[in-house]
């Protein structure tokens, strides 16, 4: 077969009158466009069809781009002819050419069954994206039109068709059923109700498979919000064998990982409720009755044979009963202890010596940010060597820093549930033994003690509760307010929120900001009419304080809503009241968390731009983060032009948008656009940019990024400089403990393994950028903190010995290496300042001695060689010269 080199000849062909010969050439065009494409398009033929003049004049103006266009206009115009020429008997073909020239739809539309959906060519890929995109567009049309018609193009349904069916005949179901529900519902894939139905109908598909795939079953529920169904899986595989049994506690372990409190107390009930159900339906006496009865039937002369062996068969059967009654009832208690949270619950503390070496007492910004950061960095660790060992630095904090400094206690101990009351006990207002009284331990205790049983506080609510009522004290009642409202996140507890609502009726500023964000912990998800009740109590009361902590709730109940929660966010995007805008804000974020929704993105862009009050337009933006976090390489391209705004504001918005959204991801483009604003002159950016980059690099090392070792010299170079902005001081100092958090070994993830949500996290965040207000708040970022270690359990639920082979290099996990003291070196003294009089008679006594000195040696005979003199010098001068050298280096590595 000979090797085509040119096009040139099938081109002239297409100019021949004989429809054969325009035929052989269009066939030829089509299986050789893609190799000569750039021939086709400057063939010289082509250029009869256009106007010769003005391609000459666009060339010698070097406007070749025209030129070009002008070219392929003309080929286009002879093929499209030939197209449209209905005498031409193939048209189809001629259709076909043209649409591999332009990439045109309605050409390859034209094409009929001479389109192959099978080819594997960027051509044919991108040809059918826009087949169906088209398709599903007019179908989102026709759904919405009520006479239920619409224009589709019958040669589109037909490719659409003929997809599909290639996809069913390859076996390649996913892509069938993803391509049929996109395109039979394209304006409601990203609805709540539409997601709802298409996860229903998976439920029933896989109930239907011969091994169900209950995982995958479990997690659609979860998401549909059905506790009393998955308790009827997990009840089912409990009741089969050990390996069913394990598969439920893997299970069970991934609905915490969801940390979705309220639906895993309804699962722990149903299955309450079975466990006594199967020990009434298996009782041994009544077991036992039959084979009595059947001694009684038995024959006179064989009663004692069949009474020794129906007694041990009773004995057998009742043996039996009992041990399946007691495995059972293990097994119920496992799962339990799982659900309920108890079985799932190395740090550098010279870093904390050296932020607490240079926080200056009086500074109690920087004292209480230092005490955060030993917290975060022992998060759940039960490590507060650093407390006991500064009992007297601690001792002078005052107010709401020794408030911080006792609930920093309940972030070092998080999730130690049976221990969390005793540890606290000290603090708490019942004992006053070492509070002596103050209000500020007392309310930082109750709130320390809501830190350690965040999202599994069915033990310690009603010992909060009985605080709560008990106290008029406002500071003390903050504390009990947020205690419940994280104990009890997300249950909707009335009675619980009977209590704090209460609290907010005095119109207390201090204590009702706590109950607006409690009662907004209690609701979560819940889209509840108490949503329009804080709202109109947020119209009502003076308080700035506390309409902002009900703003911030009201965004919580509408946690995970989408467009159920339009009606309110157009209600608080729509107030007068910049902060009741500024809680919109956040309820766009939470409502559509982690969707990406495009209409989400499009209203918080429009506030960010648009809006009069700085704070809204920092939230706007910030609030990408929580929208975006499902696709963290998404946040820095639709940020990075904010993130160089002229407004301050709009700029911390946007470092703390990438934070949230990439954190834990070591995001190279997310480092790249927060690296300049570490340095901002605005002191307020540089923080939230220090804040953002930790939570980027959590759990990332040299290995991964050589920027993140000279972070931490930057890190360490703000807080030791005396003359650095307090507020870049604060955010160092945080940025330090967040680094560490957890002694190294968490991570900041807002999707589970699963790719669900994790409530408590995405919560724990969103109250955590509301520092920016009320630093005590600080501690809910340790709700967002999730163990990086590889654990695994056996049957027991006790950590297993096992080994795994890893390919990855040790590098990759290897913690970073300590901080280490200074070097001792031999101190170079520092030349003292001296007046220009005094420096003029010392010179001029310098001089006298120098003269004397060469007289005398001159007249000895003993003197020594001028040329060891000069080795001798120029050997002090080196090694004075190398002191210098070394201190300058042992400086840059500490």
């Amino acid at each position: 077969m000979a090797i085509v080199s040119s096009a040139s000849g099938v081109i002239a062909m297409l100019h021949e009158p004989h429809p054969e010969l325009k035929l052989h050439a269009l066939d030829k065009l089509n299986s050789l466009v893609h190799l000569f494409w750039p021939e086709i398009f400057t063939s010289v033929p082509t250029m009869a069809l256009v106007r010769v003049a003005d391609l000459v004049f666009l060339s010698r103006r070097c406007d070749w781009e025209k030129c070009y266009d002008g070219l392929k206009f003309g080929l286009l115009v002879l093929i499209e002819s030939l197209y449209e020429d209905e005498e031409f008997d193939q048209r189809q073909l001629a259709a076909l050419v043209v649409s591999k020239l332009n990439d045109s739809l309605s050409y390859a539309l034209g094409a009929g069954p001479l389109f192959d959906v099978s080819e594997d060519s960027a051509y044919a890929h991108t040809l059918l994206a826009k087949a169906l995109d088209e398709y599903a567009t007019l179908k989102s049309k026709s759904t919405k039109t009520s006479e239920g018609e619409s224009q589709m193009d019958p040669r589109l349904e037909a490719i659409v068709e003929r997809l599909l069916d290639k996809c069913i005949l390859d076996g390649k179901y996913q892509q069938a059923m993803g391509m049929s529900i996109e395109s039979l519902s394209h304006s409601f894939v990203n609805h709540r109700e539409y997601r709802c139905e298409v996860l229903r109908l998976l439920v029933k598909i896989y109930q239907r498979l011969d091994s169900p795939d209950y995982l995958s079953i479990c997690h659609c529920l979860l998401f549909l919000n059905e506790p009393k169904t998955v308790a009827t899986v997990l009840e089912r595989l409990l009741s089969v064998n050990k390996e069913d049994a394990l598969l439920a506690f893997q299970i069970a372990f991934n609905l915490v990982e969801n940390e979705h409190q309220a639906f895993l107390l309804k699962v722990v009930n149903q299955l309450s409720g079975f466990t006594s159900q199967a020990i009434d339906h298996v009782n041994p006496d009544q077991v036992s009755s039959t084979p009595n009865s059947q001694n009684e039937k038995a024959n006179v002369d064989a009663e004692d044979v069949h009474i020794s062996e129906e007694s041990h068969a009773v004995n057998e059967i009742a043996e039996n009963t009992t041990e399946v009654v007691t495995t059972r009832n293990e097994r119920h208690m496992k799962i339990k202890e799982i659900l309920s949270g108890e079985t799932s619950i190395q740090s550098d503390l010279l870093i904390l010596k050296t932020i607490k070496q240079s926080v200056e007492m009086r500074n109690s910004v920087c004292q209480s940010a230092a005490i955060c950061a030993n917290a975060i960095m022992h998060a759940g660790t039960t490590v507060d060597t650093f407390l006991r060992e500064n009992l007297e630095w601690l001792s002078r904090a005052t107010n709401w820093a020794k408030f911080s400094a006792t609930a920093g206690l309940g972030v070092i101990h998080r999730g130690h549930l049976q221990q969390g009351r005793s540890l606290m006990a000290p603090y708490l207002p019942e004992s006053g033994a070492v509070g002596g009284g103050s209000p500020y331990s007392e309310g930082g205790a109750l709130y320390g003690l809501g830190l350690i049983h965040a999202n599994h506080g069915e033990g310690i609510k009603q010992f909060l509760r009985e605080n709560l009522q008990n106290t008029n004290a406002e500071v003390i009642q903050h504390g009990a307010c947020l205690g419940l409202g994280l104990a009890a996140l997300g249950t909707g507890d009335e009675e619980i929120y009977e209590d704090v609502k209460n609290v907010l009726y005095t119109d207390s500023a201090v204590a009702g900001e706590a109950a607006g964000i409690s009662m907004g912990l209690l609701m979560v998800g819940t889209a509840s009419e108490k949503a329009s009740e804080m709202l109109a109590y947020a119209h009502d009361t003076q308080h700035e304080k506390i309409i902002r902590g009900l703003s911030l709730g009201i965004a919580l109940t509408v946690y995970g809503r989408e467009e159920e929660a339009d009606f309110l966010i157009e209600q608080m995007t729509r107030d007068q009241d910049p902060i009741l805008r500024y809680g919109g804000m956040y309820a766009l974020a939470l409502a559509y968390r982690g969707t990406a929704n495009n209409k989400a993105i499009r209203q918080l862009l429009h506030f960010a731009v648009s809006d009069v009050c700085d704070d809204v337009r920092r939230t706007a933006v910030l609030a990408l983060g929580f929208v975006l976090y499902s696709e963290p390489e998404q946040t820095p391209r639709i940020v990075s032009l904010l993130s160089k705004s002229y407004n301050p504001h709009v700029c911390y918005g946007a470092a703390l948008a990438v934070g949230i959204s990439c954190a834990g991801t070591g995001l190279i483009e997310a480092i790249s656009l927060l690296e300049p604003l570490t340095s901002d002159v605005v002191d307020f950016v540089c923080q939230g940019a220090l804040i953002a980059m930790a939570m980027v690099m959590i759990q990332t090392n040299d290995s991964c990024d050589s920027r993140v070792g000279t972070f931490r010299w930057q890190l360490e170079k703000i807080i030791l400089d005396k003359h650095e902005d307090m507020m870049s001081k604060m955010g160092a100092i945080l940025a330090s403990g967040i680094l560490d958090a957890g002694g190294r070994n968490v991570s900041i993830r807002l999707l589970s393994k699963t790719k669900h949500d994790k409530i408590t996290a995405v919560v724990g965040l969103a109250v955590f950028s509301q520092f920016w207000y009320w630093y005590p708040l600080l501690y809910f970022i340790s709700l967002a903190f999730s163990p990086t270690a590889f654990i695994g359990l056996n049957y027991d639920l006790k950590v297993a010995q096992f080994e795994f082979l890893s390919n990855a290099k040790p590098s990759l996990f290897e913690y970073p290496r300590p901080t280490t003291p200074p070097t001792s070196i031999s101190a170079v003294r520092i030349p003292t300042a001296v007046l220009s009089t005094a420096a003029k008679a010392k010179s001029r006594a310098k001089k006298d001695a120098e003269h004397k000195g060469t007289l005398e040696k001159l007249s000895s005979d003993d003197a020594s060689s001028p040329s060891v003199s000069t080795k001798s010098s120029k050997s002090i001068e080196k090694d004075a010269n190398a002191m210098q050298v070394t201190s300058v280096i042992i400086f840059l590595l500490f």
